[in-house]
């Protein structure tokens, strides 16, 4: 039985050539906690803006801009976001994911700003925040001064109308009327919810007041629900453009940056998940450990049926966001899962057959994996002070960004002959020594002692 990830995807809103042309969302993973977000589109045009909509996007449509991501070889558009100029500087921000092809494959990749009146120019990337998911570039043109991120956060309250700006599906620059409704902290970093539309395309765009104070950056929306969008607060965007006054040079390499960002960032995920001992939970016999806060949820779901000779039992914990890297990888993230199995029914050596063919289920990645490298496993038989296990724990290196592993270990209690527990703890993009340091914890925490 494989272990399905729990954490909720949320659409980023830029769009890319095939995205443009994606199909309707798939239905939910039979695994999955109930109608969980997945990464498509959805079209349908914005509502008509009001009057006070018409007179800011009127007023601040020539410091909006089309972020591109552009092939070299033809210049053949590949991504499209959105991004404002600061000010009345040439500085643009926009999303790290917007330009992140650019930023980690600058070989292949290049960058074109055009503007509301079809004016473009070529990009100069200065600054990258891969965990909040922001950049800075700078453009050959210059702001008329509309868009200015506060020094101190503007101080918003529940129902506060904002306006979000970008160009939605590659469609033509647009406004939308939406409402601020919090701050997110479900998330490892901090958003704010912002009940309106945000298309995509409209990533890197700006999120502003009434009086036109940039509030947020648009970043991504969510599939499950009706108008629940996100934005980047601006307090991290006025720390990045201080960043990028303070640097001189831009960087020759960002993926080097980007590594030593995920490498902060899993410090932090690390030290929060082992801040405390692990809380235990009963399954059967057995007591397993999780980690339930703001920015980690747990499932539970049963297959106990009355013409079934078996029952299964599992409980499921997983971050609920990660950190956008490319396309093709998302990391920086934790997952806790134990499976309880047992029988009345079946004859010991069946039932060793059963746990025995959903513990060689797992999967633990490939060999051809571009993004990493093949699993590199060891297996044991452990105990800790209460539990006798089969154990086995996978390690696999990423190839572009140096220090950094995903872990995987999975456990099969083995005291038993009509019960069993299995468990297994996914540790993305995390060091080595934090991966066996959070690996060690969890096969500690596993115990024999429930109530039954």
């Amino acid at each position: 039985m494989k272990f399905t990830n729990l954490a909720v995807t949320l659409m980023l809103t830029w769009g890319c050539a095939s995205a443009l042309a994606a199909p309707p969302a798939s239905p939910a993973a039979p695994d999955a906690p109930s109608a969980p977000a997945t990464l498509a589109l959805q079209d349908g045009a914005l509502p008509p803006p009001s009057s006070t909509a018409q007179k800011l996007y009127s007023a601040a449509k020539k410091d909006l801009l089309q972020v591109r991501s552009l092939l070299k070889s033809g210049r053949t558009q590949s991504s499209v976001g959105s991004g404002f100029l600061v000010g009345t500087s040439n500085l643009v921000l926009t999303n790290y994911h917007v330009v992140s092809q650019f930023a980690l494959d600058p070989e292949t990749y290049t960058g074109e700003w055009v503007d509301t009146s079809g004016q473009r120019g070529n990009i100069e990337l200065l600054a990258v925040d891969v965990l909040h998911d922001l950049a800075v570039v700078r453009v050959n043109r210059y702001g008329t001064g509309f868009f200015n991120v506060p020094e101190q956060p503007a101080r918003l309250t529940q129902g506060q109308y904002l306006y979000s700006l970008g160009n939605p599906l590659d469609l033509g620059f647009a406004i939308s009327e939406g409402a601020f409704n919090g701050v997110i902290t479900r998330s490892f970093y901090e958003q704010l919810m912002f009940t309106g539309p945000i298309n995509s395309g409209m990533s890197g765009g700006p999120s502003v007041t009434v009086n036109g104070e940039v509030a947020g950056v648009n970043v991504s929306k969510r599939l499950d629900g009706e108008l629940v969008s996100f934005l980047v607060p601006a307090r991290y965007a006025q720390e990045l453009l201080k960043k990028v006054q303070a640097q001189g040079k831009p960087p020759k390499d960002f993926t080097t940056v980007v590594a030593a960002q995920l490498l902060a960032h899993q410090k932090a995920m690390v030290d929060q998940l082992l801040a405390t001992p692990l809380a235990l939970k009963a399954m059967g016999p057995y007591q397993v450990p999780v980690r339930e806060t703001e920015q980690m949820r747990c499932w539970g779901r049963s297959n106990q049926k009355a013409d079934k000779p078996f029952t299964v039992d599992i409980t499921n914990c997983a971050m609920e966001s990660a950190i956008f890297v490319s396309g093709s990888l998302q990391t920086g993230q934790i997952g806790i899962r134990h499976q309880f199995m047992r029988s009345t029914e079946m004859g010991s050596l069946r039932f060793a057959q059963l746990s025995s063919a959903s513990f060689k289920n797992e999967a633990f990645g490939g060999y051809k994996d571009s993004r990493l490298t093949g699993p590199n496993c060891t297996e044991q038989f452990v105990k800790n002070q209460s539990l006798p296990m089969r154990a086995v724990l996978c390690v696999r290196a990423y190839r572009k960004f140096e220090g950094l592993y995903d872990f995987s270990l999975l456990t099969s209690s083995t005291d038993e002959g009509l019960m069993n527990l299995q468990s297994r703890m996914d540790a993305r993009g995390v060091s080595y020594e934090n991966g066996m340091r959070a690996s060690r914890a969890f096969l500690e925490a596993l115990a024999r002692g429930g109530a039954k």
